[in-house]
């Protein structure tokens, strides 16, 4: 073969190449992909607007389709974003991702969709509740969808999880909180219509580690009060590390036991938002199931600060969503530890107080009062059924408008008549009465502001309160403890919230 022929075959072999190759190459440079959150058995949220988004090359066409609605945009700066609109409850069905690449996301379902936040109380799984040889057995239902989002600590918000959805089974559901899953089960069955929950917790965490770095920031008293302090404990920390390390390897060298347990890392303001609510948003949902406080009620001072932290971490979330007043739906913490049994200070009671104040202060939060399933020695209280359903009891009446009672009786107001205060309540749920035998919980002062425990009684729908050691009452207080032993419950069947008519520590 001469040169000539030589080269006619190089250049023929290198068209074929670069017809061949082009078209592929032109394909992988119009590939799009999507968040983790989206996959095969996922919720979409019902009746609202539901954004999609993912990465791509800039310019790149991106086709979603999904029932009736086919939506389309381009990549810009690496990112793109669609909406469906007001998806009808029902599936399963395909959602439908085209670009040089086509993803299809199969057995979807549209309904509802909670996301289920705080820590180890309801990250207690389903699996060690009280409730769980019946209910983990009988957990497969193809209507309720269940996503768990990995622990990740990160200094800088993400946009991916490790984690996809699962059809509800007794092994998927085994290992979903037990809170948020009663919550969800029952919703489903009263609402007909399917149920997502998507878990996102951490055991022993405050909440300002669930809050944007941003918004921290932007509030000078928390940049004080919480970053400086972090900052504080984090080098107290380094050094507390460098010494543990030191001794460790010291008694290796000389052949000793080292028992020594090593020193716990202080959570970083923002670092578990970052990992772990940052990438969820904005995933289109119902709104939040929350159980958290016990991290945040280690002293007095932390305590009345939550009075403040908490609403702003609803605050938080609901514009990092960007999709208004959305239902925020707490559980108060629940009784443990009374380690004073006096009805004087009390950090958790304290904290108690500002759960039920965020009720009042914003819009659309419900609370879930538990003081009937606590233990004293255990700060994991097995028995999550009652936690969960309260939950949806408050779902319905808050994010579905159903006109049932939800709450247990709430404190409105005080009257003193000679030596008697007389308390009057909201949600009297048909009335009030005691549980178990005569009121028990109430503590009544003067103006010395010593408290003691006082014999109270129901009067058709008020309580008095008064004490043979009290002539001047000043102020109420109802279960006022680490451990409150209360009984004072509504006609509907729900516990009434601790409270106090006084503000002696603020």
């Amino acid at each position: 073969m001469n040169h000539k022929i030589k080269s006619a075959a190089a250049l023929g072999a290198a068209l074929v190449l670069a017809l061949c190759s082009t078209p592929l190459a032109a394909r992988a440079a119009s590939d799009v992909r999507l968040p983790r959150l989206f996959s095969d058995n996922m919720v979409l949220q019902q009746g609202t607007t539901v954004p999609l988004w993912g990465w791509g090359e800039d310019g790149a066409t991106v086709t979603v389709k999904f029932r009736d609605q086919t939506v389309t945009t381009r990549v810009v700066g690496g990112k793109w974003l669609v909406s469906l609109r007001n998806l009808k409850p029902g599936g399963p069905d395909t959602l439908t991702i085209i670009a040089g690449n086509q993803i299809e996301f199969k057995n979807v379902l549209v309904g509802e969709v909670w996301l289920a936040g705080g820590q180890s109380n309801m990250e207690f799984p389903l699996g060690r509740s009280f409730e769980a040889t019946n209910d983990v057995v009988s957990a497969t239902n193809p209507m309720i969808r269940l996503i768990k989002v990995p622990h990740a600590r990160l200094d800088e918000p993400t946009n991916d999880i490790g984690a996809s959805w699962r059809v509800s089974s007794p092994e998927s559901a085994a290992g979903i909180s037990a809170v948020g899953y009663y919550c969800v089960r029952e919703l489903q069955a009263k609402l007909r219509v399917p149920l997502g929950l998507i878990e996102s917790d951490w055991g022993g965490t405050p909440a300002e580690a669930w809050m944007d770095d941003g918004f921290l920031r932007a509030h000078p008293h928390y940049e004080i009060g919480i970053i400086k302090q972090w900052s504080l404990e984090e080098g107290q920390y380094d050094r507390s590390l460098q010494k543990y390390q030191k001794d460790k390897q010291a008694a290796k060298d000389s052949g000793t036991p080292f028992t020594k347990a090593a020193p716990r890392k202080p959570w970083k303001p923002s670092e578990l938002y970052n990992g772990m609510i940052a990438p969820l948003a904005p995933y289109a949902m119902r709104g939040a199931l929350w159980y958290q406080g016990e991290a945040n009620a280690n002293t007095i001072t932390q305590a009345a600060q939550y009075h403040e932290l908490f609403p702003d971490l609803i605050r938080d979330w609901r514009s990092v969503w960007g999709e208004g007043e959305f239902p925020f739906l707490l559980v108060q913490l629940a009784p443990y530890k009374d380690i004073q049994h006096e009805p004087a200070e009390s950090a958790w009671a304290s904290l108690r107080e500002a759960q039920l104040e965020s009720t009042e202060v914003l819009h659309n939060v419900g609370l879930a009062v538990i003081t009937d399933v606590g233990n004293e020695h255990d700060i994991h209280p097995t028995h999550k059924k009652p936690v969960g359903e309260r939950l949806a009891l408050a779902a319905r009446a808050i994010a579905y408008h159903e006109p049932i009672e939800y709450s247990g009786p709430t404190y409105k107001k005080m009257k003193i008549e000679g030596s008697k205060v007389i308390l009057s309540f909201e949600h009297l749920g048909g009335g009030l009465e005691a549980r178990d035998g005569d009121l028990t919980g109430f503590a009544i002062a003067g103006a010395d502001r010593k408290f003691y425990w006082a014999i109270a009684d129901i009067k058709g729908n008020t309580v008095e309160v008064h004490s043979q050691l009290v002539d001047n009452p000043v102020a109420v207080r109802y279960g006022w403890a680490n451990y409150p032993v209360v009984n004072l419950w509504n006609k509907a069947g729900l516990p009434a919230s601790p409270f106090r008519t006084d503000n002696f520590e603020k």
